[in-house]
């Protein structure tokens, strides 16, 4: 293991602590976000109905992007590895640590040639007002695509099998290799975030399958 893998777990473990800790500053979230954060209370950890599996290969799909234009899965073919987060909702507490957690975590993403998909059921005005919340200044921004599955209302996230009965998506994260094919999945308590690590691993192994 080299010396930049090794910096690499070690910032990993202190994002964890971080997050554990609750420490929205070390996102970069600006002030009075917090205030701006609905309280959805404990919900069921899981409520849909899966439809995929580890060697499938990931469906298609194109949806608007919050800094303008479109993104389908398809452009990465053959190009990049991919990682989709689904997530619940915007402007609630486990999403708004969940996404700018990923900022800290760029660097990974690129040693593995990967590039991250952001995707909730929210509408673009929605997700651009909340996105440029979580960063401390105008020139900061979430460095992934962030996409809206709004309309057809969950298509997305029913064609991977994380669309929940009351129209949220489950907080799920799913790698897809060069080839199209489902290295990882990984549907989430919608109450928990993600463990980093875990997402690490899932990078890691994504060239080997």
């Amino acid at each position: 293991m080299n010396g930049r893998w090794k910096k690499l777990q070690a910032l990993l473990l202190l994002s964890i602590f971080a997050v554990m800790g609750g420490a929205a500053v070390a996102y970069g979230q600006s002030a009075g976000f917090t205030e701006n954060i609905y309280p959805v209370g404990k919900l069921k950890p899981t409520d849909s109905v899966s439809k995929l599996k580890v060697g499938d290969v990931a469906p298609d799909f194109t949806l608007p992007a919050v800094e303008g234009g479109k993104v389908s899965l398809g452009q990465y073919r053959g190009k990049k590895n991919v990682v989709i987060s689904f997530v619940p909702a915007a402007w609630t507490p486990v999403c708004s640590d969940q996404w700018p957690g990923y900022n800290i975590f760029k660097a990974l993403f690129e040693k593995h040639d990967a590039i991250l998909l952001g995707i909730t059921v929210d509408n673009i005005p929605t997700l651009y007002s909340w996105t440029r919340q979580m960063v401390t200044t105008p020139k900061e921004k979430i460095w992934f695509p962030v996409l809206s599955d709004f309309y057809p209302h969950g298509a997305t996230a029913s064609k991977y099998g994380v669309l929940r009965s009351e129209g949220e998506s489950e907080r799920a994260l799913f790698a897809i290799n060069k080839e199209g094919i489902i290295t990882y999945i990984d549907v989430h308590d919608i109450n928990r975030r993600p463990l980093l690590e875990d997402l690490a691993k899932a990078l890691e192994e994504v060239n080997r399958q």
